[in-house]
């Protein structure tokens, strides 16, 4: 691989050059893939995902606008976001119970309980959540986004992205406590 610099690497692939959209998939398709995977329902789910993102990319990227080291992993990752945020939109199952889980007060871990569970556990507890609580989630605390940022994106209300965000807290911390028990 060449190890073209990002700007030089978009430049090449908007040219439409084998080689630099070759580079450019294997330079980023293993963090895409860790992004795409939060926002599907499996890892098929998350390859047709990374798939379209790419072909998205490369159908778009005349369009990339270098702002310095990182701005293309930022605006790949921001392709394959809005890409997930769309089919949950259009998804059945868009509004998956948000009823179906009263609001019952659960234990709050400690950040030091918390800290002795190993990364994988905690995100397989994430991937698990019902699809609309798992792209809440990640949008606002992974992503950064704020709640009238989802709600635009999802077409639901601000205080709608702050209850599903609760509720997909109150199914976390009850997971988080049952490993904490069996541990």
């Amino acid at each position: 691989m060449r190890k073209l610099e990002e700007k030089e690497l978009a430049r090449l692939c908007a040219k439409k050059d084998p080689a630099s959209q070759t580079e450019l998939y294997l330079k980023y398709a293993g963090k895409l893939f860790a992004l795409c995977l939060r926002y599907s329902t499996d890892r098929n789910d998350a390859e047709d995902l990374l798939q379209e993102s790419f072909i998205r990319a490369l159908d778009k990227i005349g369009s990339f606008k270098y702002r310095g080291e990182g701005s293309l992993y930022a605006w790949l990752s921001r392709i394959a976001v809005n890409l997930a945020i769309n089919r949950i939109s259009r998804s059945k199952f868009r509004y998956d119970s948000l009823d179906s889980m009263a609001l019952e007060p659960v234990e709050e871990p400690s950040a030091d309980d918390v800290g002795t569970i190993p990364k994988e556990k905690m995100l397989e507890m994430i991937a698990n959540l019902p699809p609309t609580k798992k792209a809440v989630f990640n949008l606002y605390c992974i992503e950064g986004y704020s709640h009238r940022e989802i709600a635009d994106m999802l077409g639901i209300t601000e205080k709608g992205s702050a209850g599903i965000l609760a509720k997909a807290r109150m199914i976390l911390k009850k997971e988080i406590n049952d490993c904490l028990k069996n541990s």
